[in-house]
């Protein structure tokens, strides 16, 4: 394969993989703490989320092999993984960096969550949220496709996908009533209906 064809190659897989991760990072915002949408039943979120997952990684390994393949500029292997250990473009590719190993820190604990501590495997899968952020902002900074024309109206849309699913996340959760008051929202429900059972009971 030529040097353009690679160059092709990892530009087209890079923002394929932007628009993975940012299905991956919605649909993971927009589920509820059980894993599920409403009226959707859990195992065809988990499963959907899963496969979008994987596919996004998938995309993100053909991109960091055809960046590396692509002969035009010098990018180490090992910059893929360790930050800022490219001379070319050391800060968007140190990014790129960050955001892969964040993923890889989620994808190994997922594989081992039934041995790990649930606060750490949860601390975790929060701190991996930053993956988004940080690869949007390498591609971005990386890729003067993404800087101008339709490509930056698609990058621009995929940030206010994400900013409207953690608005709607945060109206949600405001709407929510709190755990401590759950019980005492029950227990007012339950004697108001017992105080009209037992009104009907008097009128009979």
């Amino acid at each position: 394969m030529s040097t353009t064809a690679f160059w092709y190659a990892s530009r087209a897989t890079g923002i394929v993989a932007l628009l993975l991760l940012t299905a991956v990072l919605v649909l993971g915002i927009l589920v509820n703490r059980q894993g599920r949408r409403p009226g959707r039943p859990r195992f065809a979120v988990t499963d959907i989320h899963r496969n979008l997952s994987l596919l996004a990684v998938t995309f993100i390994a053909l991109h960091v092999l055809t960046a590396v393949l692509d002969s035009y500029v010098h990018i180490p292997l090992l910059s893929a993984v360790i930050p800022f250990a490219s001379g070319y473009e050391r800060l968007w590719l140190g990014l790129g960096a960050i955001s892969l190993d964040l993923m890889i820190a989620m994808i190994v604990t997922s594989l081992l969550r039934g041995r790990l501590n649930r606060v750490l495997w949860r601390a975790i899968h929060l701190l991996a949220y930053l993956c988004w952020p940080v690869a949007f902002a390498h591609s971005i900074g990386s890729s003067r496709d993404l800087q101008q024309g339709w490509l930056l109206d698609m990058a621009v849309g995929c940030a206010l996908i994400v900013a409207a699913a953690v608005v709607w996340r945060l109206a949600h959760a405001a709407r929510q009533v709190p755990r401590a008051g759950r019980v005492a929202a029950v227990f007012a429900q339950h004697t108001a209906s017992t105080s009209r059972s037992a009104r009907r009971t008097v009128t009979r």
